[in-house]
This record gives structure tokens, sequence and C-alpha cells, in this order.
């Protein structure tokens, strides 16, 4: 497999971190979405184009590093945890490395994401490799408990040596409009993550209408939110192409007006290579090639990266493998 094809998605940049604005009513009050025209819209993504052949195994290789490879069970273990982390070293096998000819290529994921009780053992577990632990926050998945609470989880994941919070906002605050407080407990959270970058979770399932999930986007991104991110993958309804275009849209009308470039992370329910191609293809026509690196777009996902390992060993071989071939945890 040609090299060329795989840099033509590589890019280095020196990316500047959101510092946060103030809370800009007036430009929340003007944020509108027509439903219809964004169900139009992302019924045409990936029917018009598709990436095939080599071109495919090259953007399926970046979806790898684009993946936070996450565990989020009520029956997680430390074992389980380094199982995953182990996957995370070693995301491809050997002998698909040698056959694509891609051995001297970084090719690991953007995060293992796990809960707090287990930053020590993936920080411990990924010592060496560069790949960020990033630690689910402020009582996932409901985000209810007190103030307090939130904010000591918070500082402990930090302290445990955390890179990325993933932190939960009040859906209420949402639901009834209040969008200064929702803007001062992200930044208040924001202040308590420190160097560790902010992801904020909106639960977009459960936020009624599009234009509450662009406004609910905005605030947090003024707040400082590093990344903007659907779903805890727990809700009924998690990542889809129509909210995700709501929020990537938003993203682009706050990098025009601010300079800033905000991360998008789709989160729940992605599962296979087919997904993973769709959303890429989304960013790359909506926000351009340039976010298609790991600090502005990130999968949260538990199994995506065991197809897309599928798809390209067909992709070699022209057969697929049996999924326990490429065992994650």
């Amino acid at each position: 497999m040609s090299l060329k094809i795989v840099d033509k998605l590589r890019s280095e940049t020196t990316h500047k971190r959101n510092p946060g604005f103030p809370l800009d009513l007036d430009w929340v009050g003007r944020v509108r979405m027509n439903r219809s025209a964004l169900e139009r819209r992302a019924s045409t993504i990936g029917t018009r184009r598709t990436v095939k052949k080599d071109y495919q195994l090259a953007w399926l290789l970046r979806a790898i590093t684009l993946i936070d490879l996450t565990t989020l069970n009520a029956d997680d273990t430390a074992g389980r945890v380094e199982r995953l982390c182990a996957k995370a070293r070693h995301p491809l096998r050997q002998d698909i490395l040698e056959q694509l000819d891609i051995g001297n290529l970084r090719i690991l994921p953007g995060a293992v994401c796990v809960y707090h009780s287990f930053v020590k053992t993936a920080v411990h577990a990924l010592k060496g490799t560069g790949i960020p632990v990033a630690a689910v926050s402020t009582a996932f998945p409901h985000g209810l408990a007190p103030v307090e609470t939130k904010l000591r989880e918070i500082e402990l994941s930090v302290a445990d040596g955390a890179e990325e919070i993933d932190i939960v906002i009040e859906r209420g605050m949402v639901l009834r409009g209040d969008w200064q407080a929702l803007y001062d407990q992200v930044r208040t959270f924001r202040k308590a993550c420190g160097d560790a970058h902010i992801k904020t979770i909106l639960g977009t399932g459960e936020l009624a209408t599009q234009t509450n999930i662009a406004k609910a986007s905005l605030v947090c991104m003024l707040a400082g939110a590093d990344f903007i991110k659907t779903s805890t993958g727990k809700e009924k309804v998690n990542a889809n192409l129509v909210t995700s275009l709501t929020m990537i849209r938003m993203i682009r009308w706050f990098a025009e007006e601010t300079g800033i470039e905000i991360g998008y992370k789709p989160a729940g329910g992605i599962a296979t290579a087919g997904d993973a191609l769709k959303y890429m293809a989304l960013m790359k026509e909506e926000l351009g090639t340039h976010w298609l690196q790991p600090h502005l777009f990130r999968f949260g996902a538990s199994s995506l990266l065991t197809d897309i390992e599928r798809q390209l060993e067909h992709g070699l071989t022209g057969h697929y493998a049996a999924d326990y071939r490429q065992p994650l945890v």
C-alpha cells in the first residue's frame, strides 16, 4: 500500500486551545436549526461519494487514530482495562501491518476512556505510548450529583493522570433554557480540569430539539470546552448524522466568529467501519480534511476497532475474519 495515500490524511498543525469567552445570550438567542433541512442533508452522506480500495484502507487507518477506545460497563475490572490498553498498544495484528507496509507509522487510538476508578490502571498500562487516558466524570452518565462531588471527581481523575475529562452537562438546564447556569457550570468544570482537555457530553437524545442541541453546543464552547460530544452511550438515542450535522455547523460558526477550532466527538452506536466512514465524510465535507485529526475529531466506541480490523483484512485477502481473531477485551 502506498504511504502517499496515508500521508494525504496527515497534517502537522499548532492547535490553539479554547480559552473560553463571555456568555453571549444574544448569539444564543439567534441560533435556529431546521430539522427537515438537516435530515435531507444528512441523508446524502455516504451516498454521493465513497472511497474505494487503497483509499478506503487509508481512511480506515486514519479512523483508528480517531477512536477513544472505551469501556464503561458496570462490570468493568482492572483486568478488562489492562486488556483494553494492551489492544490500544497494538490495535492491528502484526501480519496486517506487514502486508500494508505501514510498520513505521504511528497507528494508535486517540485515547483510552474509562471510569475514574480505573484511571491509574490505564495510565500505568499505557506508560510510554503517548496514548492519553480519558476519564468520564461529573456523575456520568446522569450528571445529577452535587456540584462539589463532581468537581472533586474531576480533580481526582486529573491527579491520577487523566489528560482528558469527559464531563456530563445537566440536561435540565438546557430544557429550561437556563443558559447562564449551564455556562457557569461548564466554566467551573473547565477550571477544575486545569491542563487536561475537557469534552462536554450533551446527552443529545434527551434535549428534545435540534435547536436546543445547537444552543447547548454554543454555550459549552463559549464556556471553554475543547470538544463537544453527543452522548454518554447510555441514552435511548445516541449519535446520529442529523445531530452531528447540527453540532458540526455550530463548531464551524464558532470558528468563524472566534478563530478557535473545537473538537467533535460522536459517541454511542458507532460500531462498524461503514459508520466511521460516514462520519469522516461528514467532517470532511462540512469542516475540511483538516478536522480529521485526533485533536479535533474522535469516535467514542468500544467495538468499532474490531470491525475496522476485519475490513482491513478483507481488503488484503478478500475474506472476512471471524470476530474472535480480533479480540478486544
